[in-house]
């Protein structure tokens, strides 16, 4: 998984649209940046977009409970904590969040996630989320959002809360993943590095040997049945054969 680009437009403190290219020039180069600036530039704001383009969710709107959004006459109704309907601009009657990524399987994808107000005014109520998923310059994956959802998650190779503990790790996020147990993140990172196919091989390989250690358990009792005669025992084999050859040639 590769995140190629991320567009948006009137999301919080990021008013009119903006884009920023991970794959091409001074950032494609790139193999580390910081994303820095005061307070109120729009930092959070670049992640929240990448969030929501992918998950319909964000870690900074990670709250429980309802909050009044707009109005008090309730031309505008109330929106819980976590909705990311929230990340639209107060005085702004539409905005999206738009990701280019690259999927497990390296075909290459875009994800845009859109909030509008009702009859594209900024005091109209908000509707329902669009969210669309499409293959760049190939055909656009159709469903509910709970399928688009899951087409992205397939795509991804990770869940919102995997992909927030080792790929985000925005709002010092980084000690959750530091928390998390250690299979978990030995999980995470597998899908993270695409080395699980290793972990594979090696449950394979300690399968074989253990079918090959019980093989060779099974020979090695067969040849301890078959031990060579002692000498008493080889000598009365020895005489009993021999009787049974003269007595052969007698009958002859």
């Amino acid at each position: 998984m590769r995140i190629l680009a991320i567009r948006g437009s009137n999301l919080t403190s990021l008013e009119g649209p903006f884009a920023l290219d991970l794959e091409t020039g001074p950032l494609g180069d790139a193999g580390i940046f910081a994303i820095s600036g005061p307070t109120g530039a729009g930092k959070s704001t670049l992640l929240d977009a990448l969030c929501v383009a992918l998950y319909n969710k964000t870690p900074r709107l990670g709250g429980q409970g309802g909050v009044e959004v707009g109005r008090a006459d309730g031309t505008m109704r109330g929106l819980p904590a976590n909705d990311p309907r929230n990340l639209l601009r107060d005085g702004t009657a539409t905005g999206y969040a738009e990701v280019d990524f690259q999927g497990r399987d390296a075909r290459r994808w875009r994800a845009r996630w859109t909030v509008r107000r009702a009859n594209a005014r900024p005091e109209g109520r908000l509707q329902a989320v669009e969210l669309v998923l499409q293959e760049i310059d190939g055909a656009r994956v159709g469903g509910t959002l709970t399928e688009t959802l899951a087409a992205i998650e397939r795509e991804l190779g990770l869940d919102f809360d995997q992909f927030r503990r080792a790929a985000l790790l925005a709002q010092g996020d980084f000690a959750a993943f530091l928390r998390a147990k250690a299979a978990e993140r030995a999980g995470l990172l597998e899908q993270m590095t695409g080395t699980k196919i290793y972990g594979k091989i090696s449950m394979l390989a300690w399968a074989r040997n253990a079918a090959e250690q019980r093989t060779l358990d099974d020979l090695e009792a067969k040849a301890a049945d078959a031990r060579p005669a002692g000498p008493e025992a080889r000598a009365e084999a020895e005489a009993a054969a021999t009787g049974a050859e003269q007595a052969r040639a007698r009958a002859a």
